[in-house]
C-alpha cells in the first residue's frame, strides 16, 4: 500500500473507510459536514510517527492513525469529544484526507506513474514475492450480487451528476464511494476504480487544486456511467440488428491486478526517459524496444508531500537506478544504452516486472536511425494516428505501451498562431508531406525543462529532427513534445540549424530531463553540393472548424454546476439548435434538445413541488451527449491528421463503452 500525504499535510484514507465514518452521521449531521470539513482544515495538523493530530477545541483532539501514512481502519480514526465516534469530526478528517487505493494492479485509479502524467491513472510497481492471479472462466452473466452493486453504482452516479462539482458534497461523494466498495467486493474493478477516480476529480474541483482539469472530470464520468449501464443492461439490449457489439464482461469487470507473463530472454534498446508529475506522485519513466519492436516502460514513482518540491523530485528520479535486476544504470543512461534481462515478466500494457528472478545487465544501445528502433519511424503519420486513436477506445489497462506515441521526422518552422486568436506555437512540418502540426511541451509544468527547451527550439527555424511525442486529440495536429534526435539525413542536407549535441547524449535528448543549451543548436557551413536554401514560409491560419464546443459546452456545464442549470432561454436554445444544423450537426442538435429536455423533466406532486427521482433519464441523456462528443473530437482529430492524404483508409470499428 502506498504512504499518500499530500501538499495539505493529510494522510491519506481508504475509499471504504470514508464510506463508513459518513455513513455512520445521523442526517442532521450529514447537512452539516461540509462546514464542519472547511472549519477543520483550519485547524493546525501535527504529525508524530504514524499518527496525525489536530485540535477539534481546547478539549477535544481528534487522532488519525495512519500506517504508512494511509488510514486503513474506520477505529484508526479517533475524536475525543462527547459524541464520538458518531461525531462530525471524524467524518470531516477522512473527507479531508486524499484517497488511496492499495495498488493490485488492473483497474486503478491512484495517480502513480502513468506515463501519460495528466492522465490520472496507474500501474504500481509488480511486488517481486506477489503470487500470480489465478486465471478462471469468465461466466457468461452477471451474478446476482454483481447486478445489484453495478445498479447501485449507477444510482449514486446519476445522483452526483445530477448535483453537480457545486453540489457534491461530502455526503454525495462518501455515497459513490461507498458503491465503489461494494463494486470491488462484488469483483466488479474496473467501474470501482472509475468511481474513486470521479470523487478524487470532484475533490480537486470542489477545492480549486492546480491540477484539476474540467475535460478530466468530464472524461471520468463518462467512462464511469458508461461502464455502469453496459453492466445494468440486459442481455438482450443488443440484440437488435445493427447494434454495435457489446464489450465482453471480462473488459467491463478489469481484473483485481496486474498480471504479468513470462518472457524469457529480452534484449532491451533504451529509447527515451520522461519524468512523472501528478497530484500525488513524481518519478520517472523509463521507454525501450525490443528486437521484435515491441515498446516497454520501466517506472521510478513515489508519493510526495510537497507541491513545491515534486518537479524537481520528478527530475531527479532521472538519476536514480532502473529498478530491473542487477542492472546499474540510471534512467536517463538507459534511454542511450541497453539491457540484456534474463527471466524477464511483462504486463498486457508493457510494463516491465521487476521480481527476484529477474536478472539484467548493461549492453550497448541503439541509435535512433539503426534497427530495431528505426523501424518506429517507419509507420505512416496517419497510421500512427488511427492506432493511438483505437487504443484509446480500450481500458486504459489493456492499451499497449506507448499507443499513444508518435514517431515523426519533421522540420521547424518557427512559433505562430494556430487558430483565430490563439497564441503562438511551434509549428513543425511533417518530412515527406505537406501535413504542419503545433508541437506543446510535454508537461506544463514551469519546473520541468519541457517549456524552456520548445522555447529554445523555436528559435532554430528550419532544424530537422527525428522526435517522440504523445498525440494530443485536437481538431488540429497537436503533439506534445517528449524527446527529439537527429534525423536520419541531418548530416547530408543541412538545414539553417543542426542538431549538435555531445558526444555522450547519443543524438538524443529526453526534453523533460535534460535543458537544451544555444550550444546544441548550431549553423552549419554552407556546402557547394546542398547549399542551404531560405528558410520555410509558416502557414496562414485555417480557419474555424465545426462549433463542436455548443454541446460540449452544456455536457460540462451539467457536470459542473448540475441538472438545474441546463435551463437556457428559448432563444438561446433555438440559437444553438440552428448553429448546430448549419454546420450539419443534426445529431448534436437532437442530443443537446434531449439533455436540455431531461433536465427539465421533472414531476411534482399535489402541491406543485418537485419529487424528487433517480435522474436516470437524465444521466442517460447526458451520456449518450458526451459519447457523441468524444465520438466527434475523435472524427476530427483523425481527419485533421489525414488532410494531407497520409491517413490509411481502415475501417474504424464503433466506439465500445
Amino acid at each position: 500500500m502506498n504512504a499518500t500525504t499530500q501538499e495539505n499535510g493529510w494522510p491519506g484514507v481508504r475509499p471504504e473507510v470514508v464510506a463508513e465514518v459518513v455513513s455512520g452521521l445521523s442526517a442532521r449531521l450529514q447537512k452539516r459536514l461540509d462546514g464542519a470539513a472547511a472549519k477543520l482544515a483550519q485547524r493546525p495538523l501535527s504529525r508524530e510517527g504514524d499518527e496525525w493530530r489536530v485540535g477539534v477545541d481546547e478539549e477535544a483532539l481528534l487522532v488519525l492513525h495512519a500506517p504508512g501514512g494511509v488510514i486503513a481502519d474506520p477505529a484508526s480514526v479517533r475524536c475525543g469529544c462527547l459524541l464520538a465516534p458518531a461525531c462530525v469530526h471524524r467524518a470531516a478528517a477522512v473527507t479531508l484526507c486524499p484517497l488511496a487505493e492499495a495498488i493490485e494492479g488492473g483497474a486503478e485509479s491512484s495517480d502513480a506513474d502513468a506515463p501519460r502524467v495528466d492522465a490520472p491513472r496507474a500501474e504500481g510497481p509488480e511486488t517481486p514475492s506477489a503470487p500470480e492471479p489465478v486465471l478462471r472462466p469468465e461466466p457468461a452473466a452477471l451474478t446476482p450480487s454483481e447486478l445489484a452493486a453495478a445498479r447501485h453504482l449507477h444510482r449514486a452516479a446519476c445522483a452526483l451528476l445530477a448535483a453537480g462539482v457545486s453540489g457534491a458534497g461530502a455526503v454525495s461523494q462518501a455515497e459513490l464511494l461507498r458503491a465503489a466498495h461494494r463494486a470491488r467486493l462484488a469483483g466488479l474493478y474496473r467501474p470501482a476504480a472509475a468511481a474513486v477516480t470521479v470523487v478524487t476529480r470532484v475533490r480537486a474541483a470542489r477545492s480549486g487544486a492546480p491540477d484539476h482539469r474540467l475535460v478530466d472530470l468530464v472524461s471520468g464520468l463518462r467512462e464511469l456511467l458508461g461502464l455502469t449501464v453496459a453492466l445494468s443492461a440486459p442481455v438482450d439490449a443488443f440484440g437488435a440488428s445493427g447494434a454495435p457489439e457489446p464489450t465482453p464482461l471480462g473488459e467491463l469487470r478489469g481484473s483485481a491486478r496486474q498480471a504479468y507473463a513470462e518472457e524469457g530472454g529480452l534484449r532491451l534498446y533504451g529509447l527515451f526517459a520522461e519524468p512523472v508529475l501528478t497530484a500525488t506522485h513524481a518519478g520517472a519513466v523509463s521507454w525501450a524496444v525490443d528486437a521484435g519492436g515491441r515498446l516497454s516502460t520501466v517506472a521510478e514513482v513515489t508519493p510526495h508531500g510537497d507541491a513545491a518540491t515534486a518537479a524537481p523530485l520528478a527530475v531527479g528520479a532521472g538519476n536514480r537506478t532502473v529498478r530491473l535486476g542487477d542492472a546499474a544504470l540510471s534512467h536517463r543512461e538507459f534511454s542511450r544504452a541497453g539491457l540484456a534481462v534474463q527471466g524477464a515478466t511483462r504486463s498486457a500494457g508493457g510494463r516491465l516486472g521487476a521480481g527476484a528472478s529477474v536478472r539484467a545487465v548493461r549492453a550497448a544501445g541503439a541509435d535512433w536511425t539503426a534497427e530495431p528502433v528505426d523501424g518506429l519511424w517507419s509507420e505512416p503519420p496517419g497510421a500512427q494516428v488511427a492506432r493511438a486513436l483505437a487504443a484509446q477506445e480500450l481500458p486504459y489497462e489493456s492499451r499497449p505501451a506507448g499507443s499513444d506515441l508518435l514517431f515523426l521526422d519533421v522540420t521547424l518552422l518557427g512559433a505562430a498562431p494556430t487558430a483565430p486568436g490563439g497564441a503562438a506555437q511551434l509549428l513543425a512540418r511533417v518530412a515527406g508531406s505537406d501535413l504542419v502540426i503545433a508541437l506543446l511541451p510535454g508537461h506544463e509544468h514551469p519546473d520541468l525543462a519541457f517549456r524552456a527547451n520548445l522555447a529554445l527550439l523555436a528559435t532554430a527555424h528550419g532544424l530537422r529532427l527525428r522526435l517522440i511525442g504523445r498525440l494530443e486529440r485536437a481538431d488540429r495536429p497537436q503533439l506534445r513534445l517528449l524527446a527529439i534526435g537527429t534525423p536520419p539525413d541531418g548530416s547530408d542536407q543541412p538545414g539553417p540549424v543542426r542538431l549538435a549535441l555531445a558526444a555522450d547524449r547519443a543524438g538524443r535528448a529526453n526534453l523533460g530531463l535534460e535543458r537544451l543549451q544555444a550550444a546544441d543548436l548550431q549553423a552549419p557551413a554552407p556546402r557547394a553540393d546542398h547549399p542551404v536554401g531560405p528558410l520555410p514560409e509558416l502557414p496562414t491560419t485555417p480557419p474555424d472548424g465545426p462549433p463542436v464546443h455548443v454541446l460540449a459546452r452544456r455536457v460540462a456545464q451539467a457536470v459542473t454546476t448540475g441538472r438545474s442549470a441546463l435551463a437556457p432561454s428559448a432563444a438561446t436554445a433555438a440559437a444553438d439548435r440552428s448553429l448546430l444544423r448549419v454546420a450539419g450537426l443534426s445529431t448534436a442538435a437532437q442530443l443537446l434538445d434531449g439533455l436540455r429536455a431531461a433536465a427539465a423533466d421533472h414531476r411534482r406532486d399535489v402541491f406543485g413541488r418537485v419529487v424528487p427521482d433517480d435522474h436516470d433519464a437524465f444521466a442517460t441523456a447526458w451520456l449518450a451527449a458526451a459519447v457523441y462528443t468524444e465520438a466527434l473530437a475523435t472524427a476530427l482529430c483523425y481527419a485533421a491528421w489525414a488532410a494531407d492524404g497520409t491517413a490509411t483508409d481502415r475501417t474504424r470499428q464503433p466506439a465500445r463503452m
